[in-house]
């Protein structure tokens, strides 16, 4: 056995060059399409193409970021693993049917790679039945030589606590030479992925690695903001700032040496506390896995003070820190890999768009908050919906009633029911706390919390300079009455494709139905938010309809007790023949934004057909899609196949400035075509070269924000749930025009 030799040395005192040429172009920052996204359905994590984590919220979606280089390329935060050779080329993709995620670095000298994910366990797991939370990396040679650059700097806290860093010696440097692999299936699927690590040679051997790197945030007492709430939950996970490890295990084959990677501690420029920084050299055959997790012993320390016996802190330990080896490693990887692998396996769709669709659904199942099913709306906060000064700026990282409803109706399409009933189960939690006038708030906390108080980090630039910084969402007590009808859609379908409704099920949703009758005349907000003030929109005037049919539809089909049938009944034909005497420009021929602004148009009457408010092919609807198709300077709302939900700069919305085009609304209006085409085949044309345009937009692993601009960059912040789930509409419903017209 050789022995190992060291190849390593700092980076400390110069920049990666390949990470600082690819930002260059922007000042420091990468353009938000260049990210890929993992996760473990608690938290998740975007890595840039050049190897950087830049984005990293822990250990929960709405906890304190640890990592956001996005939001300040100085002061954010990060953890980047990259070769130190910028003559190279940069591809990124997921493994198969999976959200594990592998950056390739390709040069004439070397090919490497970084493999980025957070453990899954599959059932049945043959290595560990409980979920790590790791985050993984694993960098590797395939093909000659390169020489990598590591930095790892945490910012704890939204960049606002320091910390102390140590450096332990682990007493683990001996080497061990793991046994061959056996011959199971399952454990072809390691090997399928990493033909070149093959553990089955006889001169293969690892090592763990000698240093544990232990930083240790300050807790810091703030006066406002998130986390200051009366949900115990939601307080343990909103000022969540831990104690936080970085180890590492080393493997080579071939009978070469094995590389000895040594960590140093470099202060970093933001004063928060000092970092690590490593170079080291890796040829084919050799690889280096870094795993970073709350430290164990914070973890028990939080038991002890809460109670918990010495018994069940032995077995915290024996479940949440097993020994570490190359083995152990690769089998996380492999429960991870076949853990998404069985659940896409379930989804039924089979269309024209399957590789986007399967993506999508991967995508809204990273979003998914397993605890209670909620989903958030997005990852990240606070990413630009315009790159200037107009402050649209949002945290998305809570559950919005909208956005959930139509996960669970994108779920229910593909066939993934199991989704939808942890959804309607966190449905039936807020239904049962209701605000005191009978309704329910907009958005939540992942955990059902009604608290979410928004503050501004004026410490923090913003990317690319674009403050403020936002977290929390002061949105959270805006009346917007379009939510039912998309939350009873969603209960209808669920009642027709999943499980019928319970009774308690329905009495919640009964109530809600004749809260919407008893309030559907109130102006409200809108589906945008706007911060300006409420008025009569049609798009909730068309959703409050929705609500009311859909329960009709529910007492109807299945004989469910209601003693306000007749007033329901009422109430849906006034709303309906209102929309049509108030809403509708007959001067410009068009459904306006709303019944004070006749002469704006909104991109959000486009769901009229696909919520069955009217037929696709009624000439009202059609004289307004072909309305919003116009260019802005004609009238319209459409430039270059992308689609503004509104005219920002003729719309009080309460904010300055121009935005990008909406994502949701371009699949929205692919759909509309197709919906529309029964009298028009021409449409459904249209409604492809739309659909397959905008798929180009995605970014280069299938993701979309929420914007597009018009240079086709993305803004906004990243990857937006809307999206996918319009686009999972957008392609299940325009293949089912496109077979209906095939036969």
């Amino acid at each position: 056995m050789s022995n190992p030799v060291v190849v390593s040395s700092s980076p400390s005192a110069e920049k990666h060059r390949l990470t600082d040429a690819m930002r260059r172009s922007l000042h420091g920052y990468l353009p938000i399409d260049q990210y890929g996204l993992i996760g473990n359905l608690h938290t998740a994590a975007l890595v840039g193409m050049d190897g950087s984590i830049d984005f990293m919220c822990w250990p929960e979606f709405d906890s304190p970021s640890v990592f956001c280089r996005m939001l300040d390329k100085d002061k954010g935060g990060h953890f980047v693993i990259t070769p130190e050779n910028c003559d190279l080329t940069c591809k990124q993709q997921y493994l198969p049917f999976s959200n594990v995620l592998s950056t390739k670095f390709l040069s004439e000298q070397g090919v490497g790679s970084v493999t980025d994910y957070m453990h899954r366990p599959r059932p049945g797991s043959r290595s560990h039945g409980y979920m790590l939370p790791w985050l993984v990396r694993t960098v590797e040679v395939i093909r000659g030589e390169l020489t990598f650059d590591l930095e790892c700097f945490p910012a704890f806290d939204y960049a606002r606590a320091k910390h102390t860093l140590e450096i332990h010696d682990t007493g683990l440097s001996e080497r061990q030479c793991p046994s061959k692999h056996s011959s199971e299936a399952e454990e072809s699927i390691f090997q399928s992925v990493f033909t070149h690590w093959d553990l089955t040679q006889e001169n293969a051997e690892s090592f763990v690695g000698a240093q544990r790197v232990v930083f240790t945030p300050e807790k810091l007492e703030h006066s406002d903001g998130m986390g200051f709430t009366s949900n115990p939950a939601d307080h343990a996970a909103q000022t969540a700032v831990n104690p936080m490890d970085l180890r590492f295990v080393v493997g080579c084959t071939g009978g070469g040496s094995c590389p000895l990677v040594r960590l140093e501690s470099v202060p970093h420029k933001s004063g928060l506390g000092n970092g690590v920084t490593s170079r080291f050299t890796l040829t084919e055959g050799q690889r280096v896995t870094f795993i970073m997790r709350t430290t164990p012993e914070s973890v028990a320390e939080g038991l002890t003070t809460s109670g918990v016996g010495e018994a069940e802190i032995t077995t915290y330990y024996t479940k949440y820190d097993p020994a570490l080896s190359m083995k152990f490693v690769e089998r996380v990887l492999e429960d991870t890999l076949l853990y998404w692998l069985g659940w896409i396996r379930s989804c039924k769709y089979s269309g024209r768009w399957l590789e986007n669709v399967e993506r999508s659904a991967l995508i809204l199942k990273l979003l998914t908050y397993e605890p209670t099913g909620a989903v958030v709306a997005a990852v990240t906060f606070s990413l630009p919906e315009a790159i200037g000064d107009s402050g649209r700026n949002w945290d998305y990282r809570f559950t919005w009633v909208r956005d959930s409803a139509f996960t669970m109706y994108a779920f229910m399409r593909l066939g993934l029911n199991k989704e939808a009933k942890c959804y309607m189960n966190f449905v039936s939690r807020i239904c049962r706390a209701k605000n005191p006038d009978g309704g329910l708030q907009i958005m939540y906390t992942l955990r059902g919390g009604r608290e979410l108080p928004e503050l501004i980090l004026p410490h923090l630039e913003g990317y690319r300079g674009c403050a403020p910084v936002r977290i929390g969402n002061g949105a959270a007590d805006h009346i917007q009455l379009d939510i039912y009808g998309e939350l009873l859609d969603a209960v209808y379908l669920y009642n027709k494709y999943s499980n019928p409704l319970s009774y308690d099920e329905w009495v919640d949703i009964r109530a809600l139905v004749d809260y919407v009758c008893d309030n559907y005349d109130q102006p409200d907000m809108g589906i945008w938010e706007v911060r300006g003030r409420k008025q009569n929109f049609t798009y909730s005037k068309i959703q409050c309809w929705v609500a009311v049919d859909r329960g009709l539809r529910l007492v109807e089909k299945r004989d469910l007790p209601c003693r306000n049938i007749d007033k329901w009944r009422k109430v849906r034909d006034t709303i309906y023949e209102e929309v049509m005497e108030k809403a509708w420009n007959a001067e410009d021929g068009y459904f306006a934004q709303s019944y004070e602004t006749k002469d704006t148009l909104d991109a959000a009457v486009l769901a009229m057909p696909l919520v069955f408010f009217c037929d696709g092919t009624d000439p009202r609807f059609v004289k307004t899609m072909r309305r919003i198709m116009l260019p802005p300077h004609r009238g319209g709302l459409t430039a270059n196949n992308l689609v503004f939900r509104y005219n920002a700069m003729e719309t009080d919305d309460g904010l300055s400035g121009e935005e990008g085009a909406f994502s949701l609304c371009t699949f929205w209006l692919a759909e509309a075509l197709a919906r529309a085409s029964k009298a028009n085949l021409t449409l459904l044309y249209k409604a492809q070269v739309i659909m397959d345009e905008m798929i180009m937009y995605g970014n280069h692993v299938g993701l979309f924000s929420e914007e597009v601009d018009k240079s086709g960059k993305h803004l906004g912040n990243f990857p937006q749930a809307f999206t996918h789930i319009a686009l999972i509409s957008a392609a299940f419903n325009i293949d089912r025009a496109l077979k209906t017209n095939h036969k």
